[in-house]
Formats: structure tokens, sequence, C-alpha cells
């Protein structure tokens, strides 16, 4: 089982030289909780990429190729009406809807997959406990760290960093 430390900083230079330590010694960082964007941060951190955008391609070209087939099913095998000479397979006529179910279906998957990828709708974290945490907003830098192995000892790794205080959280 992992353990996750929460590690609070007094400047940003302190949390990015306890970041490179901590990937150094082969731990993990979670996340970094800033009160204002910190250039290279989220490289240093070495997120992935987020998934947003391809969901939103899947859902609604996806939709569309549906809304798509099942006009073109209507229209051709379930009820054949011949209009004005035209073919039954008009395929002109058929892109206004898919076109548009497309772009909303692309759009409610991101907000769905946005919502997931934040982890929302969650009232209540674990982090919210640690005292001094609020902080993180003002003039305080946290870093949230796994530890991979227990070989070696994080919490004094984070203090000679220059932690201020290291904090065990429990795992959502």
């Amino acid at each position: 089982m992992t353990e996750r430390l929460l590690a609070e900083f007094r400047d940003d230079r302190a949390l990015q030289a306890g970041l490179q330590l901590v990937r150094g010694a082969g731990h993990s960082a979670l996340e970094a909780f800033t009160p204002y964007p910190i250039e290279g941060l989220a490289e240093q951190l070495a997120q992935d990429r987020s998934m947003i955008r391809p969901v939103m391609l899947i859902g609604g070209a996806g939709t569309a190729a549906f809304a798509l087939l099942l006009q073109w099913y209507s229209a051709v095998m379930n009820y054949p009406i011949v209009s004005g000479g035209r073919p039954l397979n008009s395929w002109q006529v058929f892109l206004l809807v898919p076109f548009e179910v497309g772009v909303f279906a692309a759009a409610l998957a991101g907000v769905i997959a946005f919502f997931h990828s934040c982890g929302l709708p969650r009232l209540h974290d674990s982090l919210f406990a640690v005292p001094g945490f609020e902080r993180a907003t003002q003039d305080r830098y946290f870093l949230l760290v796994a530890a991979e192995d227990t070989s070696t000892d994080l919490r004094a790794m984070l203090r000679d960093a220059g932690a201020l205080g290291v904090t065990e959280v429990r795992a959502p």
C-alpha cells in the first residue's frame, strides 16, 4: 500500500526543490497546490495529457454517424417516400441534423469528461482535514507525494528539502 504525504513549503523555490528531490528518489508527486500558477511546474509534475479532447471527438463523431445512419435507414429502408423526383439516398438533406447533434454530443461528452477528470462531484476530500491546508490559496505551497517504496524515509527527505511540515493523508 502506498503512503500519501502532504508537505507544506514556504515558497515556490522550496516546493520545486522538494519536487526534484522526491522525483530523484523514485517517488511520484501526485499534485502541487499553490496560490498562483508557477511556470514549468506542470512539466515537472509530469502529469498525463488530458483525455477530454479525444473523448469529445469520439462522442461527437460517433453520435453524428449514428444520427446520419438513423436518418438514412428511416428514409431509404424503413419508410421510403419518393418526393420531388429525388433519390431516396439524398445525403445532402441528412447533414444538418447529424452536425447539430454531433456538436451537442461533443460538448456534453467534454463536460462529463471534465467532471470525471477533476473527480467531481466530490463534496469532501481528505486534504481538507489537514490543518493549514486552506493557506494553499493564500501564502503556502503544498506538495502531495505518493511513497512507492517504504525503504527510504520520505518524511525526512521532505523536511531536508525545506518542508515546514509533513502530514499523512488518507487515500480518497
